[in-house]
């Protein structure tokens, strides 16, 4: 166990009483966080139940989410303090005070507005970190506009989908996008994907690379004609709590992605207050969430959450090896970083990569650390802690969902002691379980299933066009319960601290007993050779299922290795744990969260036909991977 650091404790922005008021009356607790915000009209009501699984929270009040983000910290003297330090791959660096930001969101307002698009217009957002991305999602929210980010490395027919399911009225891409030191074209692909949609109205480019691209004339502008010209002051009207603010989509097991739908009021709410209980803030504080601004992670901790609260931040376009390993450890010195949330599968690159990187670099100004993505295993945890964080910084490990729009269990860096791979518990004001398949509460170390049995304010309303496919996805198990199912195997130990296993379908049984994949990356992780891990079951004959990992590792000789993998599992779990195979593999299929897609190693190893690889980071490597064990 990790105490707070006592300096920490004595400034922390949230305190333990803040469990026993939320304890007291969980809607009233969240009522008074609302009231952190601006609202033109206050709520007067909170959380209304009585169409569950179709939940309202502060129905009656009516806020401007950008004017929330923007404006009134200028308004309140900030206008001069940095909102955003912008770095882009190459080099380039932009600086941008909130109130340079509040004159580029009113201009992409009256922008936006100019080609066509009013509240409840859906725009798609087909861009990399770049402070137009963050503008552009402003000025949505702005004019009651429902915006949808889709990472720029999409197919077009990842990005066409969502074009079509959303009825998009606008599309706003770019030329082209800097990856891995290199200029790659994005025009094209957007071009491909807008064919035919007969939604589409305007297609609104950034030129970001110089690259050529074709033009499609009156369908086509370029954002330097048609933002820049427009008017730098702009009056925000206030819209109702519950009106639409994002679609954020999510894998879906049928091979079709679930757009799932975040309003205005109960969202802002969460986001916020969990962005400055969680991480801290801090007036002083330069804070860099790692996430690509197309994953719900940034919408909640790297706009909505930090800048609802006056926060200095870093956002960067491009990846952390470019152009060497030290990149990110650069940024964190320059710009005097101070609160660092990344994913776990970074941190077990950092590993892969050595101390030898992070140590070349000045890093003191670090007072805390975030992971979020998948549970953290404790070896990395720990690498974590004492490489980056020189032992001095608290690891908030954050577990939540798209689903769940903000966070849900994590610590309070301030009060909460850490346990290297636990989520620890709930936040002030909500509430988890784990139980069986009947809904019976597990006993203390006993794995089960995570649900979430108390409402939450930023809580997804429902799957765009479907309704019906979000209830049953997410309440149908436990509907005579009311929990929400969270689709998390996990296990609460006697303190009452939660471990994540993984996913629900990541659980082995092998001969009766039941193994976690979590568990078992874990044991293979803590080996020195393996940099990342990714353990699921395969059919066997005889066991029912047998375990089968795919790692990838450090340099260095693999003759003999995956034997030797094998054996380390079964000292470190047991012979029954012992893997059927180890796969030594190039790379992982994982999200640009950094999950390990386990399901789609599960249709591999069960010899289907892959489902939704739309979110992936890399679809090659994935079907490179898939091919080689076809042929294995």
């Amino acid at each position: 166990m990790y105490p707070p650091p006592p300096e920490l404790a004595a400034a922390a922005n949230v305190t333990a009483d803040a469990y026993d008021r939320a304890a007291a009356d969980p809607e009233a607790f969240w009522c008074e966080q609302a009231r952190r915000l601006e609202w033109e009209r206050a709520p007067g009501q909170g959380y209304d139940g009585s169409a569950w699984p179709e939940v309202t929270w502060f129905a009656d009040g009516t806020l401007n989410v950008a004017r929330n983000c923007v404006d009134r910290h200028v308004e309140a003297g900030a206008g001069e303090k940095v909102a955003l330090h912008w770095e882009g791959e190459p080099g380039d660096r932009r600086t941008v005070t909130y109130a340079d930001l509040q004159r580029e969101v009113a201009r992409c307002a009256h922008a936006l507005t100019a080609l066509g698009v009013g509240r409840g217009d859906v725009v798609v957002v087909y861009l990399p970190v770049l402070v137009e991305t963050v503008v552009v999602m402003l000025a949505c929210a702005r004019i009651g506009a429902v915006h949808s980010l889709v990472f720029g490395g999409f197919s077009p027919s990842a990005l066409r989908f969502r074009l079509t399911d959303g009825a998009a009225k606008l599309l706003v891409t770019t030329d082209g996008q800097y990856r891995r030191g290199k200029a790659v074209p994005v025009k094209g692909n957007a071009d491909e994907a807008a064919a035919g949609v007969e939604s589409l109205e305007h297609v609104l480019v950034v030129r970001r690379t110089g690259s050529e691209v074709d033009w499609t004339e009156g369908r086509d502008v370029w954002w330097h004609d048609v933002v820049a010209s427009q008017p730098d002051v702009h009056t925000a009207q206030a819209h109702p709590a519950e009106s639409p603010l994002m679609l954020v989509y999510t894998s879906g097991t049928t091979g079709t992605p679930k757009g799932l739908l975040h309003t205005m009021g109960g969202y802002l709410t969460q986001a916020s207050w969990t962005s400055w209980a969680c991480f801290d803030h801090k007036p002083d504080d330069v804070y860099w969430c790692t996430a690509d601004l197309a994953w719900v992670t940034a919408h909640t901790y790297e706009v909505y959450g930090p800048l609802s609260n006056g926060v200095t931040q870093v956002i960067y376009e491009g990846t952390p090896d470019t152009p060497g390993r030290g990149r990110h450890f650069e940024i964190i010195e320059r710009y005097g970083v101070t609160v660092y949330y990344t994913a776990p599968t970074l941190v077990r690159t950092y590993m892969k990569w050595g101390t030898e990187v992070p140590a070349r670099h000045d890093l003191s100004s670090l007072r805390l650390l975030g992971t979020v993505g998948e549970a953290i295993n404790p070896e990395a945890w720990r690498w974590f802690h004492e490489v980056v964080g020189g032992g001095r910084c608290p690891v908030v490990d954050t577990w939540w969902q798209s689903e769940t729009g903000a966070a849900i269990c994590a610590p309070l860096p301030g009060v909460t002691p850490l346990l290297p791979g636990s989520a620890t518990h709930p936040l002030p004001g909500l509430s988890v379980r784990v139980v069986d398949r009947a809904g019976r509460t597990c006993a203390p170390g006993e794995g089960g299933i995570l649900v979430i049995d108390r409402p939450w304010p930023s809580m997804a309303r429902t799957v765009w066009g479907d309704p019906e496919r979000f209830r049953a996805s997410y309440f149908a198990d436990y509907a005579e319960q009311g929990w929400y199912k969270a689709g998390d195997g996990a296990m609460v130990d006697d303190r009452g601290y939660v471990t994540i296993q993984g996913r629900i379908d990541d659980v082995m049984n092998v001969s009766g007993h039941r193994l976690g994949s979590i568990e078992l990356e874990s044991a293979l992780v803590a080996h020195p050779r393996v940099a990342e891990a990714g353990v699921v079951g395969a059919p066997d004959p005889t066991t029912g299922q047998a375990v089968v990992a795919f790692v990838t590792v450090t340099d260095g000789p693999t003759e003999g290795l995956a034997e030797q993998l094998r054996a380390h599992v079964a000292r470190e779990m047991g012979p029954v744990a012992r893997p059927r195979e180890v796969v030594l593999v190039g790379e992982l299929p994982k999200t640009r969260s950094g999950k390990i897609m386990r399901r789609l190693l599960l249709d591999v190893t069960a010899g289907r036909e892959p489902g939704d690889t739309t979110s992936l980071v890399d679809p090659a490597a994935f079907a490179e991977l898939a091919a080689g064990y076809r042929e294995r």
